[in-house]
Order: C-alpha cells, then sequence, then structure tokens
C-alpha cells in the first residue's frame, strides 16, 4: 500500500473537514441550502472517467458547501486511455472542442482554462468579462499576488475575464556554501540573467567528477543538455519566434537568436552550466546522488516552487541518516533587460464563465470561491502550485526561506505566436518536433563543430523542411 498516496488523501479529507466546520461556525461564504436541485457545469479541456483528481482539487469543497448544487465536469477533449481511435486522435482541435461544449444545446457555465486558451477565448468573445460582478459584490483583489492579478488583466487588455487562484513559480535556488567559500555575494531577486551568469563563472570550480557547475537548468545528473530549459526558461519572457505565423516559416536566424546561443553555448563549452549527461543513458530510479543541486554539484538551479518540497524531504533524510544537509535559499528568476520583471510564473488555472452561461449566478459563486480564502486556505498547503492569495503563501514544513522570490515577476504575456500551439494535438507536436531539431544544433555549437550562425542556418533549414511536409501533408496525411 502506497502510504503517501494515502497520507496526501488523509489531509485532503482533514483540510475539507475543517473548511467546513469553520464555513458552519461563523463564515459567511457558505450559501444555504438551494430550494430546488441546480446544476453547475464546469468545462475544461482535457478530461478522463476519473474525476476524482479535478474534483479533489477544485469541485469538492464547493459542492459540500453549497448543498443542493450539484456540479457537472464536462471535458473539450477526451484524453482517457481506453476507446480512443484514430478519428479521436485526430480530432483533437483545442478551440474548436472548448466552441462545442460552450455553445451548444447544453453550454457550460465556467471554463478552467491556462493564459494562453484564455486569451483566445476572450478574443473570439466567448467569456465574459468579470470586472462588473466584481464591483457589484465588492468581491476583493487586493489579496491577490499582484503579478497574478496583472497577468489575468494583461490577457483582457486590462479587463479580467479570468481569475487564478493558483500559479506555478520558478525561481534561482542557490547554495550558500558554496557562495561563501567562494568569497561570492549570493544572488539577489533584481538581477539579470548576465548577472547571475557572471556570478555563475566566479563560483564554478573544480574538474572532472569534482566539478561544481555555477548553475543548472536541470536537477539530475543524467539529464538532457540545456537546450529545451533555454527556451522555456531563458528564452520565453524575450518571446523569440520559432516560426513566423505569417509567412509559416522559420524565425530562428536572427541577431536575437544568434545571441541566446552564443551566450549558452559558451556557458556550457566553459563547464559554468552543466551541459547534460554525455555518455549512454541508463534509466535508473532518481537519488539525492543524481540530484546536482542537494549532492552539491551546482551552486545555482533554476526549478520551480515544487522543489522546495525535494529539498524539505532531502533535510530530513539527512537528519535521519546522520548526514549533512544542504544550506541553501532561493531569489527571483532572473530577467532580461529587454523584459524587466518577466519570466517564471505561469497561470495554467484560470476560471472563466462562458458568456452564454445558463447558470450565471452559481457559476460567479464557484468563482468567487475559488479565488477567495476559504479555498485558499485548503489549497495553501500544495507543494506543487502557489495560492493567488497572498497571505497564505508561507514556506513549507518550517523551513526558513525567501519564499516572496516566487511572487516577484511577472507572467510573459501570451502573444499571437502562441496561437498555432492552441489549434490541435497535431500542431502541438509539429511545433515540439520543430523545436527539439533544434538541440542537435545547439550542440554542435557547444562542442565547437559550428558557430552560431551557421547552427541557426541549418535549423532554419531543417524546421522549414519540418513544416513543409506537414503543409503537405496536415493532420498526418490524411
Amino acid at each position: 500500500m502506497n502510504s503517501s498516496f494515502w497520507g496526501k488523501r488523509l489531509w485532503a479529507v482533514i483540510a475539507m473537514l475543517s473548511l467546513i466546520a469553520s464555513l458552519s461556525v461563523g463564515c459567511t461564504s457558505a450559501k444555504p441550502a438551494y430550494d430546488e436541485e441546480r446544476v453547475l457545469r464546469i468545462g475544461m479541456v482535457y478530461g478522463s472517467g476519473n474525476e476524482a483528481n479535478f474534483r479533489q482539487a477544485y469541485v469538492d469543497a464547493f459542492e459540500v458547501t453549497h448543498p443542493g448544487l450539484t456540479i457537472e465536469l464536462v471535458p473539450a477533449i477526451y484524453g482517457g486511455s481506453y476507446g480512443r481511435n484514430a478519428k479521436q486522435e485526430e480530432d483533437q482541435d483545442i478551440m474548436k472542442n472548448l466552441k462545442k461544449i460552450m455553445t451548444g444545446d447544453n453550454p457550460v457555465d465556467v471554463v478552467i482554462v491556462s493564459d494562453e486558451v484564455l486569451t483566445r477565448l476572450v478574443r473570439e468573445n466567448l467569456v465574459k468579462p468579470l470586472d462588473p460582478l466584481i464591483q457589484k459584490d465588492k468581491f476583493d483583489t487586493s489579496g491577490i499576488v499582484p503579478a497574478v492579478l496583472e497577468g489575468a488583466k494583461a490577457i483582457g487588455d486590462q479587463h479580467i475575464y479570468g481569475l487564478s487562484p493558483t500559479f506555478t513559480a520558478s525561481a534561482l535556488f542557490y547554495n550558500k556554501k558554496i557562495f561563501q567559500e567562494a568569497g561570492v555575494e549570493p544572488p539577489t531577486d533584481n538581477m539579470t540573467w548576465d548577472e547571475v551568469f557572471n556570478l555563475a563563472r566566479r563560483v564554478a570550480r573544480g574538474e572532472g567528477q569534482n566539478r561544481i557547475y555555477g548553475i543548472s537548468f536541470t536537477q539530475w545528473r543524467d539529464g538532457l543538455g540545456p537546450f529545451n530549459y533555454m527556451v522555456s526558461d531563458y528564452v520565453a519572457p524575450l518571446q523569440l519566434k520559432l516560426v513566423d505565423e505569417q509567412t509559416g516559416k522559420m524565425a530562428v536566424n536572427s541577431p536575437q537568436w544568434e545571441k541566446v546561443l552564443t551566450t549558452i553555448s559558451e556557458l556550457v563549452a566553459d563547464k559554468v552550466l552543466f551541459g547534460g549527461y554525455k555518455g549512454q543513458y541508463i534509466e535508473q530510479t532518481p537519488t539525492y546522488d543524481t540530484d546536482l543541486f542537494i549532492s552539491g554539484d551546482t551552486a545555482m538551479l533554476v526549478a520551480d516552487y515544487s522543489y522546495v518540497g525535494q529539498l524539505n524531504d532531502a533535510i530530513e533524510y539527512a537528519k535521519k541518516n546522520n548526514g549533512s544537509s544542504i544550506d541553501w535559499d532561493v531569489a527571483a528568476f532572473p530577467m532580461h533587460p529587454e523584459a524587466p520583471e518577466t519570466g517564471g510564473i505561469k497561470l495554467n488555472n484560470l476560471t472563466a464563465i462562458n458568456n452564454a452561461a445558463p447558470n450565471v449566478e452559481d457559476a460567479w459563486e464557484f468563482v468567487k470561491f475559488l479565488n477567495g480564502d476559504d479555498y485558499a486556505k485548503i489549497r495553501s498547503h500544495s507543494g506543487s502550485e502557489l495560492v493567488a492569495r497572498k497571505k497564505y503563501i508561507r514556506p513549507q514544513g518550517g523551513l526558513d526561506y525567501h519564499i516572496e522570490a516566487f511572487s516577484a515577476r511577472k507572467p510573459v504575456p501570451p502573444s499571437v505566436s502562441d496561437e498555432p500551439l492552441l489549434s490541435s494535438l497535431e500542431l502541438s507536436k509539429l511545433f515540439w518536433e520543430v523545436e527539439m531539431s533544434g538541440e542537435t544544433f545547439f550542440e554542435q555549437v557547444a562542442d565547437s563543430q559550428a558557430t552560431p550562425k551557421e547552427a541557426l542556418a541549418e535549423w532554419e533549414q531543417a524546421g522549414n523542411e519540418i513544416l513543409a511536409k506537414f503543409k503537405k501533408e496536415p493532420q498526418g496525411g490524411d
């Protein structure tokens, strides 16, 4: 039996019972029982026959505290493992399927979607502006993390169309001991990437198996090279395009991309940035020895909030086994001068009301509940996401670290160039293939087999060949 699984379930039950008790004692968030049975239909992009995780995360507490209201979950795309066929595999157009459940004979009332998807829904006038409802009910948004609220407003040209109860965030973890031994001041919240890379050069030392890297984009010693992390972490705030949506051709052969490849490849070549595992990959169970940061083999690590839980586990493990534990802290996600205060934060679960919602009243109650204090109190113990309500963001496990670092940046605004990724699973796979085709050419630069300009030209050609093939054989050639 998985004790960890049952432990999490137990804590979820305890948290919910605590919430119900608090609501019954004196909190006004709980609504009285309805005179008649009512239904609230919630739409999400992907779903399956097993609704337990989604319900536990978003539905159960609301349903319990609103007796007489039944919640129905409606996936736009069925993602179950059984009963799938070729037709279902092809029919993965996200927007087309969302429109079906939002404009059909029995439309959903609420949708829970990412910032990219909500941006498209706003453009197509499929969701209601929430500002009038917020003003009418005097719903307090002042307690929401400013970066989260600003990110929501950026989607709707400073109007709120969706509120995000949680957010994911990455930051810069650093090993205090390595910096102290090197006599170098550790990173701070307001540093640019170049400043952080300069710090990395100053603390990197040793050779061979004794090498201590200055920085890594991955925690795993046997992990891949930095290319895909470079695109998602370092490049994303710059909003550099892989493909020009107007011409449908690659857009990587540019001075901006050349600067990126030059910067990152030089760090890898100088062994300042961990360049990935070079030997034959052997699948193995991850351990603390294979974790570059926990084992003390990198001074800094770019990682998301969930990594705090792994560090806490490592500290407890060291205590029980009389080992030495890492002394660490965290600074805000580094930034580019061209995109100040931006990067590292993602809004994946925005709650919005369908313009065609039959049950607007309960839809708004649901949105308010998920973005209010009671829900934040429950979700504040999550180890993977942070709640949007500032007063419930606290360090995990009694640890003392700079938790404000995780909310010090703003989300990267969804851009027009993201649109192809929203269209279908087929296009998502295509763009992934185009993006990852660049890894080979990046490695050539890091190994001094090509210049950044030569590598970008080859990536441009290879990517255009992939795109041309897709144009000839769209949707797998059907």
